[in-house]
């Protein structure tokens, strides 16, 4: 099952706090990189009164007018700093505040006890729990930032499950309380955020996970720091920007021998409509010609629904002169004859892109990982969590609460681009670079959008995409049509992947030719 989150529905653009494009994504150890770097600078800032400020200015224009009662919930650590310093800036705007902290003010750390004491020193008041009888326009969660690794217990766990139950628009600093900032993992108690201001650069677990599903809609204020020039990223935002103009048009003067040909192996007894995805989108997005090899000897030879395919068995496309790159595994089982087929295509020397059953056979067999390692030519996986696990070995929870280290891992031991899908898949490089697609929603969660991604990546390798590039412009438009999709009320509930082809193909033209 393939499932992406909908998330990043609204993205600040104002200068000078957001940063050029692309937008990179930092983990919590490099985030401490960048403030330790920041706090080394002569006449180091403030990040704190910085952060706090920022959050004030973005709750102003959330907060209803006609119930302009904010709540802040204060948290023992220098999250909770960053609350009473925006709680401080809405009392000074005129705003009724209510501030709960719980915790013990010389507990704090040094940074957050200076901003609890300029709190007090402004008149503040703070509350050990949240009033029974109150009425706030919005919330603003101070609770416990990216720091967090453990579940949240005891007061702060009700402090969640109260705000969570208030039915106010909830607006979360930096992370939302109770999230792994790392993996996006929801470490139990768990605040619903509507809105997330995160501070200085985007950190895997807003996007990736259960974040998007937990941090609502994302504000990014960098606080006007060069966070790149600071600490160079290794990981990035997959935007359209990024590739939206990677196809090249076509010249007037074209014929199918310029777009590639792809070759698909698939389909075993049973299962022909996986491989039969894969090549109805490999040809819709653009290759000249495909080659569909069956390993279902008995299976049709003709797709009466997309008659343009040239079916064949799967020993023919082996034997053909031409061919661009290789899909395989939609719909190829796990028998012997099957493991023959993908032994012989990571022989080839052609690019390849290995799905669904051919990842579940290359990970019982490590001499064939050895060979996909050395291929000279480029190879492109595409494993769910499951896949993935099998590959490395480790639980589907393990991936799932690792997703960015289990991607770069396979990456750089199979020496292969990859795709981890799943909600805001992640690719990764065999060099360590990685992105974190920000389209797609839960439509792609049904049967063979995943067959549908893999014929997609053999077009964009057939027309001369290299597989760096290929890879990213089919991850985003995969999930970038099932957006349209839903725009179009076609989803997410019932979506298909005969639809996602469709609507892929509409996308790709708009973008090439704008």
């Amino acid at each position: 099952m393939l499932y992406f989150g909908t998330f990043l529905t609204l993205f600040s653009t104002v200068t000078p706090n957001t940063i050029p494009f692309p937008n990179p994504i930092y983990s919590t150890d490099q985030i401490r990189e960048i403030e330790s770097a920041a706090a080394d600078m002569p006449n180091p800032p403030s990040l704190m009164e910085r952060a706090g400020l920022a959050a004030a200015e973005i709750a102003r224009e959330l907060a209803p007018d006609q119930m302009p009662t904010i709540l802040v919930l204060a948290g023992p650590g220098n999250n909770g700093g960053d609350a009473l310093v925006a709680a401080r800036h809405l009392k000074a705007w005129w705003y009724r505040v209510d501030v709960v902290f719980p915790g013990d003010p010389e507990a704090l750390p040094a940074g957050a006890k200076t901003a609890y004491q300029a709190w007090i020193d402004a008149g503040g008041v703070c509350l050990k729990a949240i009033p029974e009888h109150g009425h706030w326009g919005l919330v603003i969660d101070g609770l416990f930032g990216i720091g967090l690794t453990r579940p949240l217990e005891g007061v702060y766990a009700e402090l969640v499950e109260q705000a969570n139950n208030l039915n106010v628009p909830i607006f979360a600093l930096d992370i939302a309380s109770g999230l792994n900032a790392d993996s996006g993992h929801a470490l139990g108690a768990v605040i619903r955020a509507t809105h997330t201001v995160t501070f200085l650069a985007l950190k895997p677990g807003l996007l990736t996970g259960d974040g998007p599903d937990y941090c609502g809609n994302i504000w990014l204020r960098t606080l006007n720091l060069d966070t790149p020039l600071l600490y160079p990223p290794n990981g990035w935002l997959l935007e359209r920007p990024l590739v939206a103009k990677l196809l090249p048009p076509r010249p007037l003067n074209s014929h199918k021998a310029l777009f590639g040909s792809v070759g698909i192996v698939g389909g075993a007894p049973g299962m022909a409509g996986a491989a039969l995805l894969a090549a109805r989108a490999a040809l819709k997005l653009g290759a000249g010609r495909v080659y569909l090899g069956l390993i279902d000897d008995a299976a049709p030879r003709l797709d009466t629904l997309q008659p343009e395919l040239m079916l064949r068995n799967a020993q023919e496309i082996f034997e053909l002169p031409n061919l661009s790159c290789l899909v395989v595994g939609p719909g190829m089982g796990q028998s012997a004859h099957a493991m023959q087929w993908l032994t012989r295509a990571i022989e080839t020397e052609l690019p390849l892109v290995l799905d669904a059953d051919a990842l579940n056979l290359l990970a019982q067999d490590s001499a064939l990982q050895d060979q996909v390692a050395k291929r000279k030519a480029r190879t492109i996986l595409t494993p769910h969590p499951a896949e993935a696990a099998r590959l490395i070995g480790a639980s589907t929870d393990a991936v799932r609460y690792q997703r960015v280290d289990v991607a770069t891992i396979l990456a750089t031991r199979l020496n292969s681009f990859v795709v981890l899908k799943g909600t805001g898949s992640v690719c990764a490089q065999p060099n360590g670079a990685w992105y974190i697609n920000g389209s797609g929603n839960p439509g792609l969660a049904s049967a063979g959008t995943g067959d549908v991604l893999s014929g997609m990546l053999g077009a964009l390798l057939a027309q001369g995409l290299g597989a760096r590039d290929a890879l990213l412009l089919g991850v985003f438009l995969h999930g970038a049509a099932a957006d349209e999709l839903s725009a179009k009320g076609v989803g997410p509930v019932g979506m298909t992947a005969s639809e996602v082809i469709n609507a892929a193909r509409g996308l790709l033209n708009q973008w090439v030719y704008g």
